[in-house]
């Protein structure tokens, strides 16, 4: 068997589709099915497109329930218990943040700016009946941003074992999902970057079967006077959170995985208690440059 890497984007960002196989037309073939259904999912869910559920549901804030087919509401359903869960931390309507804070740009947005929008903020407050979903405030938004990347995966990583395969392993962006393991039984080796020195690896995660996702404060900031300031927002106060460098889960699931790598971030310093609770396999760096593992080996 051979293995063959076929790139592609999606989602704004680099992925590849990586299957050891025997023959590479077939392998272009099975890759283009789980290419096919990111970029369905991409279509159905990115806020980026007009026509997208999730932008009909923003535009409708305020005004009318809008109808959920039977996927949708799943992901819904889900939203609702990573809420519970996180106690509130993990809210799919925080997405407003983003109208205070550009990380492109190095500005911290004001306290009046940051309560405008944090009024707009409240999972708890959104209407779910009989697959209708109702956003009440005008302007209130959500989006499946916190693990719709995740669940593409996922769903691409489906697609493939639905087709026999058994070998290899999607990813998108480094949120990955593999299906078993390279075919004389070895792991798959993944490199998690150092997140204060790109040409580095922190480390080597050997993964035969599930999901892997890092989350980090590398990835969208800025620094002002010395500051790091990163894309994760507590929904609670409009702030970057700034105890974690990065947290890297292996789980069953890419989903479940990226799941814990927010939480973690957003619970802060009680991130790590999380993470043991969770019984997932796990590496985090703190803004110390501590590392805490279970156990993923070091590179």
């Amino acid at each position: 068997m051979q293995t063959f890497r076929i790139p592609f984007k999606a989602m704004g960002s680099g992925c590849e589709v990586v299957l050891a196989m025997d023959n590479e037309q077939e392998a272009r073939l099975l890759a283009q099915a789980a290419i096919d259904e990111v970029n369905r999912i991409e279509v159905k869910y990115s806020r980026y497109r007009p026509d997208s559920i999730v932008s009909r549901i923003n535009a409708a804030a305020g005004l009318d329930p809008v109808d959920c087919d039977d996927e949708t509401w799943a992901l819904l359903e889900y939203a609702e218990a990573l809420f519970q869960s996180s106690n509130g931390l993990f809210d799919i309507t925080s997405g407003v943040l983003r109208q205070a804070w550009d990380f492109k740009l190095p500005r911290i947005p004001s306290e009046d700016e940051l309560a405008r929008v944090r009024r707009l903020i409240g999972w708890s407050r959104v209407e779910r009946n009989k697959r209708r979903i109702h956003l009440p405030l005008a302007g209130m938004e959500m989006d499946f941003g916190g693990f719709g990347k995740e669940y593409a995966a996922d769903r691409a990583g489906a697609i493939l074992a639905e087709r026999g395969v058994r070998h290899g392993y999607v990813n998108l962006a480094g949120d990955m999902r593999v299906l078993g393991p390279k075919p004389d039984g070895q792991p798959w080796m993944m490199g998690i970057l150092d997140p204060r020195r790109k040409d580095r690896l922190l480390a080597t995660i050997p993964v035969v079967q599930g999901g892997l996702a890092t989350s980090g404060d590398y990835e969208r900031f800025f620094e002002l006077d010395g500051r790091r300031y990163c894309h994760v927002l507590d929904p609670r106060s409009g702030q970057p959170v700034t105890h974690w460098r990065t947290v890297s889960v292996l789980a069953p699931l890419a989903v479940v995985a990226g799941n814990c790598t927010t939480i973690a971030m957003l619970k802060q310093a009680d991130g790590l208690t999380f993470l043991e609770a969770s019984g997932m396999t796990y590496l985090a760096m703190d803004q110390h440059g501590v590392v805490h593992m279970n156990t993923m080996p070091k590179a």
